[in-house]
């Protein structure tokens, strides 16, 4: 069943056919791809300086466990070792590779003999309400710039948005009376997003300070820009937002290393402690796994934190 082609060894041909499937059929994001194609290719590697055949026979239990071995002796970003987080990744990204090869009837070792390494719960930062207010209230008022920044500000924390969502807005895609907008968020998720008035009424003011046709929802406001300029040169990049998430961070001495991600934990934290429901919160931050939202609740439980105030040391004895 190895269709190879000269060259290439058949779990090469068969992680390439994974790929394009990644991308045609699930509407993976093309990190998401980068990053299964760099895990894929780590183990394909180490199996060549093993000298290990590289067919789909050749990935068995004990080829695993000696990657693994692998894997945790490698240096990680600023660590004497690889992190576990990191080495689980390359572990989803056989699974996932298995499971697909099994769905195209090739026969190959069960995904689920390789277990998934146990990871310390991720903390999840978030600002409180006197940091939020603090952050949106950092930049200046005076330029256009300024006002840019607010808006994005008071949008990240109104909407919950993923930076690279936010920078793919368009202006005509935004419904300023209803207060709305559509996107098509992670693997292809479709979500409406609503806007708070606050964040509302500062776009406006932002949108009503250009005077430009550009299509983009935010543009830089620095460098060469014509009305000759292509929409897609005038659109800020997910970097550019970052940078700038950090720059009003720093301004205001926040101790949270503040990004949009962080931002956008700071909504999903703000709606539980009000009492949101977490279904709903799942469908706002537009989580495919209600797993993925449930990460917040252990900070954010209002229903166990009301309880524990009413009652706790008041039983008597």
């Amino acid at each position: 069943m190895a269709d190879t082609v000269p060259g290439q060894s058949e779990i090469a041909l068969k992680v390439n056919q994974f790929l394009e499937y990644l991308q045609v059929e699930r509407g993976c994001s093309p990190l998401t791809i980068r990053n299964y194609r760099h895990y894929l290719s780590r183990f394909m590697l180490w199996m060549e300086s093993q000298h290990i055949h590289e067919g789909l026979k050749d990935i068995n239990p004990d080829v695993i466990r000696s990657f693994r071995v692998f894997l945790s002796n490698l240096p990680g970003e600023n660590k004497a070792q690889m992190s576990r987080r990191t080495q689980g990744y390359h572990v989803i990204a056989m699974r996932s590779f298995l499971k697909w090869l099994i769905k195209n009837d090739y026969a190959v070792m069960a995904p689920d003999k390789i277990e998934l390494p146990k990871i310390e719960e991720r903390q999840v930062k978030f600002l409180s309400g006197e940091q939020v207010d603090r952050l949106l209230n950092a930049p200046s008022l005076s330029t256009i710039q300024g006002k840019r920044d607010k808006a994005i500000l008071e949008i990240l924390f109104s909407t919950g948005l993923r930076v690279s969502e936010l920078v793919k807005l368009d202006r005509d895609k935004i419904d300023l009376d209803r207060r709305e907008f559509g996107i098509i968020g992670k693997g292809g998720k479709a979500r409406v997003v609503f806007l708070s008035q606050r964040a509302t009424d500062w776009l406006v003011k932002y949108l009503n300070e250009r005077d430009d046709h550009f299509k983009p929802l935010f543009i830089r406001h620095k460098g060469k820009i014509d009305p000759t300029t292509p929409d897609e040169k005038t659109r800020l990049t997910p970097r550019s937002v970052q940078r700038m998430v950090k720059k009003y961070s720093h301004k205001m001495k926040l101790p949270v290393e503040v990004t949009p991600h962080v931002m956008r934990h700071s909504f999903a934290t703000d709606l539980l402690m009000a009492g949101a429901d977490i279904r709903s919160v799942q469908e706002m931050l537009g989580h495919k796994n209600i797993s993925t939202t449930q990460i917040y609740t252990h900070v954010t439980n209002k229903q166990l934190r009301d309880i524990h105030t009413a009652f706790h040391g008041k039983g008597g004895s």
